[in-house]
């Protein structure tokens, strides 16, 4: 049973606050314990020998470049979470936008839609040639470009099979291949996605880019913005 104090129930009075008890887990030293420290050192210093100047300079330069260390690497944390939040801050700012990303997957989120993107030519190409696979591997388009000069080829397909018939909703590989000095080569290619969301990963992966047909990417893949 609780007591009882002229009526009143004794849980209801103020009751004086319990003083924290440290489970040792703090154990940075501060500048205000340093100068405690020193203090001590020099009123318990012996007459005869008492502390070199040098040494004592020595010691509360040694502190202060710890101490200042110790701050700039506050500092620099703050600072680094400033910068990834102004990051996902711009980032948002892609959604609903092409990114071009190097590759040789695109995706037809409708039908109708088609795929765009470049062909990386390092060197002039002749008789450069543009290939739509669907999922299983078929050829369902392709694209002759001819010969191109050094940089970056554009290509744009329509979604269309050769009988012009639109193509379902998927994934579909781009290839492209031509001829450089005589010989056929395999060229690179880079694919136009669409952004549909933004994600703030951990700090090692940064910014990433959820895109259409549930593929993700970092942000510092994206080659070109807009398309």
């Amino acid at each position: 049973m609780e007591t009882v104090n002229n009526g009143l129930n004794s849980s209801l009075y103020w009751q004086p606050e319990a003083t924290a008890v440290s489970d040792g887990s703090n154990q940075t030293l501060t500048q205000e314990d340093f100068f405690s420290l020193l203090t001590e050192q020099l009123a318990n210093q012996d007459p005869t020998k008492p502390v070199d100047n040098d040494q004592m300079v020595s010691q509360m330069t040694s502190f202060t470049m710890a101490d200042g260390i110790e701050q700039l690497n506050s500092k620099f944390s703050d600072f680094a979470t400033s910068m990834t939040s102004n990051q996902a801050l711009q980032a948002s700012s892609l959604i609903g936008q092409q990114v071009l990303l190097q590759g040789d997957i695109g995706y037809v989120s409708t039908e109708g839609e088609g795929i765009s993107g470049v062909v990386i030519a390092e060197q002039s190409v002749q008789g450069l040639e543009i290939t739509i696979e669907n999922e299983i591997g078929e050829v369902v388009k392709t694209i002759n470009a001819g010969t191109q000069t050094a940089g970056n080829v554009e290509f744009n397909w329509d979604g269309t099979d050769a009988s012009g018939n639109t193509l379902p909703v998927g994934n579909y590989v781009v290839r492209a291949q031509g001829e450089v000095g005589g010989e056929s080569i395999v060229l690179p290619t880079a694919i136009n996605r669409h952004v549909d969301s933004v994600s703030l990963a951990a700090s090692s992966q940064g910014i990433i880019l959820n895109l259409d047909g549930e593929v993700s990417v970092k942000l510092d893949d994206v080659i070109q913005i807009g398309g």
